[in-house]
């Protein structure tokens, strides 16, 4: 569909609108505005435009209405601003994604950021809609090709999966995001860029995702210098762009990055608004906003397509109890834990496997490749809990047979653990089975 669509160009038009209410400020205070003469008009979520009398003009949303206020939060300090000044009602921003979005970059409110024009589609989504009802949705479908022999064998991914990636900073998180994001195995891809920095989304679009990643996915972006308002708007307008994909049909992989900055943003917001702190500095109100956006993701009903996620999560401190790390482990199902120590020794993806779960096992895999999977995490996990003794030239051979075994093994199943599969997910498991029969480890 081009964009100049006669189609497009007259839903443009019809959602234009010859009438603006107007009211004034009343007060400036911690950081809310106080707006005199449009409640009666405004809804909450509402966008406003604040003329100031010494300044540019001033962008905001509405918090809270009463019967003759409303509170607005400004996008930016407001600075200069005064009593009396205009505050402008905006016409309710339309959000309606269609499919001539593919290839392209927007902002949370359907402006292209990629220096090129982009139309509305013709039919408006609701970026706070609920999801499927639990009833309806269909099972977890097809195991699904990575890319990456770890994940094609030891931690499968399945069509309608939620998934949770921890990681602290400059572990390979994004790195690994941009390799699922050309490789995986989906009809379309969505990219939800909350507060990244600047120079990485045009980064990320241009080297990470290339020519032929971009031809399939939608990127929606908010920088770190944008509002709280937007950033935490950043991934509701991307799941809605998932969700319109999904309701055509397609198989749609929805990537976020991330949800820390999701509620990070939410945080500001919610304290401005009078609520407070209460899990580490973040409010009550934080749990189900994470959890409603998680379960708008994940299979669809009837004739739909499914929303496979994964959602990135920054662990400071490598603290995986951490309140945001903790809610999304109790609603996802599996996550993956990138490791410091193995990204330091340079093996990428640096999945801590002893960590990282996949709860569509055992039903994503044969009883053979269950038994396989079993086995590679026994030796695995028998390495590493004698990693210290083996370093400092304590292990003898013959103590300890599944040891001994891990020992053998242990060197090959790093570097197989850090191949790419482009081969698709039998050859990774023909692999994985014959590095475990030449150590003499495999139960098949």
């Amino acid at each position: 569909m081009s964009d100049l669509d006669p189609m497009l160009l007259k839903c443009e038009f019809d959602r234009l609108t010859a009438t603006r209410h107007m009211g004034h400020v009343a007060s400036v205070a911690r950081g809310v505005i106080e707006v005199e003469g449009l409640a009666a008009h405004a809804r909450i979520g509402d966008h406003v435009t604040l003329r100031r009398r010494n300044g540019p003009d001033l962008a905001g949303e509405i918090l809270h209405v009463e019967s003759d206020l409303l509170h607005m939060l400004p996008a930016a300090a407001p600075d200069g601003v005064c009593l009396g000044d205009r505050v402008i009602l905006n016409q309710t921003p339309a959000f309606a994604p269609g499919m001539h979005w593919l290839g392209r970059v927007v902002d949370p409110f359907g402006n292209p950021l990629d220096g090129k024009p982009l139309l509305s589609g013709v039919q408006e989504q609701d970026i706070m809609q609920a999801p499927p009802p639990a009833v309806d949705r269909k099972p977890l479908g097809q195991r699904m090709e990575t890319g990456l022999a770890m994940l094609n064998t030891m931690l499968p991914i399945v069509q309608g999966q939620r998934i949770g990636l921890f990681a602290g900073s400059g572990v390979g998180k994004s790195t690994l995001l941009a390799t699922l994001a050309r490789s995986m195995q989906a009809d379309v891809v969505v990219v939800a860029m909350v507060g990244e920095r600047g120079r990485e989304v045009n980064e990320f679009v241009e080297h990470a995702l290339g020519a032929e990643g971009m031809k399939r996915s939608v990127v929606v972006a908010a920088t770190s210098d944008q509002s709280a308002l937007a950033r935490r708007r950043c991934a509701w307008s991307a799941m809605s762009v998932a969700e319109y994909l999904r309701d055509r049909g397609l198989n749609v992989l929805f990537l976020a990055d991330s949800v820390t900055r999701f509620a990070e943003a939410h945080r500001e917001i919610a304290v401005t608004t009078g609520e407070q702190p209460s899990l580490r500095g973040f409010p009550p109100s934080v749990t189900p906003l994470i959890a409603g956006l998680c379960e708008r993701a994940g299979p669809g009903t009837g004739e739909q397509g499914d929303i496979t996620a994964v959602f990135s999560v920054l662990v400071a401190g490598s603290d995986m109890d951490e309140p945001i790390t903790d809610i999304l482990r109790g609603v996802l199902d599996g996550h993956i834990v990138l490791s410091r120590e193995i990204s330091e020794r340079g093996r990428f993806p640096a999945i801590d496997l002893s960590r990282s779960v996949s709860r569509s096992l055992p039903g994503a895999a044969t009883e053979e490749e269950n038994q396989l999977i079993s086995q590679a995490r026994r030796l695995v996990g028998s390495y590493e809990q004698s990693e210290v003794m083996i370093k400092a030239g304590l292990y003898s051979e013959g103590a300890d047979p599944l040891l001994d075994q891990a020992v053998r093994v242990h060197d090959e199943l790093d570097a197989f653990f850090a191949k790419p599969e482009a081969d698709g997910i039998k050859n990774s498991f023909d692999r994985l089975q014959l590095i475990l029969r030449r150590a003499g480890a495999a139960l098949v």
